[in-house]
């Protein structure tokens, strides 16, 4: 697989081919709907312009409006996008939510960038993509690098023509009609996940051994939480490297360490270990909550995990995928496991149309329901076939999209 777009439309085929497709629906559902590229001239603060590429792929609103982050990343391009947004319309789809797939950013480095340039860049993108958004079109949400402040941005550049629009965006700061709950969402649904799949084992979550890479929002709420409930954490990383105790880290002594802006690597206790040793730590859940692609051909056979619980987005590669199968390894794929967040935007958004609020108790009893029946239906349909879990995801996924396509109309 050369590519992420290549590797989204792997498992799509895959799918597909189990469930007999034609080449002319694979291409209507696999194509996007829509793939917009603006240009960004902006004036920097020292008076020099500079011209940024912004993007924003609609991948399929049959289902409803669609839905997906906006990133501000050197790797961002129309490729990147379309793929991200077709995980959004099957992500969307297999959680039953009645949202579409989008996804979007800027080609641009915000380390690099002052907050008033970066604030000009987000308005301009804003402005230019203002015909196609909208909290009945398309509603963007953070994603890598972007968080409430960018999306209070956003807002109210749009309801300047639009007029007044918190539902134009999700994750936004509570102040501007955000959730409750919005921050922690994905890191909780990855732990409803392990939940799930550690009744599945009749194993009690208390004292299960659990790696986790990355620790940033995803990975630091999966690990608080799931210390919160007596989980044993051996090992997480950021991209300096990571910690290791056999006996479980001390993950809020953790957290408060990188919260005053230090790298993990620099941790006063702990055995520290690289990325590459901590993936092949012996362990009941290894927790990918990185970047993408971080388990492939060349350090799968390394891993000692009995499942995968996918909080990153694509975090194994295709052939890295098929042999964990081999092993036995349990892969819970990112559609499914790192689905807390686009739920409990939905419930944002479903809050600002209706304008009312419900309290965290109620958005995380509700994130505890869609996760759950997300996994019980993903995991009848593998048992029922012999297949994969991230195969038996796409199958609902493409199933529901192709039925509101047929029902609506081609």
């Amino acid at each position: 697989m050369s590519g992420i777009l290549d590797q989204t439309l792997h498992y799509f085929n895959k799918a597909a081919d189990i469930m007999g497709l034609s080449d002319h629906i694979r291409e209507m559902l696999a194509s996007p709907y829509k793939s917009i590229v603006v240009q960004l001239p902006i004036e920097m603060d020292d008076g020099e312009i500079k011209v940024f590429t912004g993007y924003r792929v609609q991948h399929n609103k049959k289902r409803g409006p669609m839905k997906g982050g906006l990133r501000f990343h050197p790797s961002v391009d129309l490729n990147h996008c379309k793929s991200l947004s077709s995980l959004m319309t099957w992500k969307t789809a297999l959680i039953d939510i009645p949202f579409g797939g989008a996804k979007g950013g800027i080609n641009c480095d915000p380390k690099e960038l002052s907050e008033s340039e970066l604030e000009r860049i987000t308005r301009k993108f804003t402005n230019a993509i203002a015909s196609d958004i909208g909290p009945l079109k398309d509603i963007p949400a953070p994603d890598v690098n972007t968080n409430a402040q960018v999306m209070a941005w956003i807002m109210d550049e749009y309801s300047k023509s639009a007029g007044y629009a918190p539902g134009v965006v999700t994750g936004k700061p509570l102040d501007l009609h955000g959730s409750q709950g919005r921050e922690a969402a994905t890191g909780r649904g990855v732990v409803f996940i392990c939940e799930s799949l550690l009744e599945d084992w009749e194993q009690p979550v208390e004292g299960t051994k659990v790696v986790i890479q990355g620790f940033g929002n995803v990975g630091h709420w999966a690990a608080k939480i799931l210390y919160d409930k007596d989980a044993k954490i051996i090992a997480v990383s950021d991209v300096s490297g990571g910690v290791y105790c056999e006996d479980g880290l001390d993950i809020p002594a953790l957290y408060d360490f990188v919260g005053e802006g230090c790298l993990l690597k620099n941790y006063p206790d702990y055995d520290k270990i690289s990325n590459a040793e901590l993936l092949a730590l012996k362990c009941d859940i290894l927790i990918p909550a990185a970047m993408g692609r971080a388990i492939h051909k060349e350090n799968v056979n390394s891993l000692q995990c009995r499942a995968i619980v996918e909080a990153a987005n694509s975090p194994i590669t295709p052939e890295a995928d098929d042999i964990c199968f081999e092993k036995g390894i349990t892969v819970i794929p990112d559609i499914l496991a790192n689905a807390g967040g686009v739920t409990v935007s939905y419930f944002e958004w479903t809050q600002n149309i209706q304008q009312f609020n419900w309290g965290e108790e109620e958005i995380n009893t509700r994130l505890k329901l869609k996760m759950r029946k997300g996994y019980q239906t993903v995991t009848k349909v593998a048992k029922k076939h012999n297949i994969d879990m991230r195969t038996a995801a796409f199958i609902i996924s493409i199933g529901r999209v192709g039925k509101a396509t047929v029902l609506t109309g081609i």
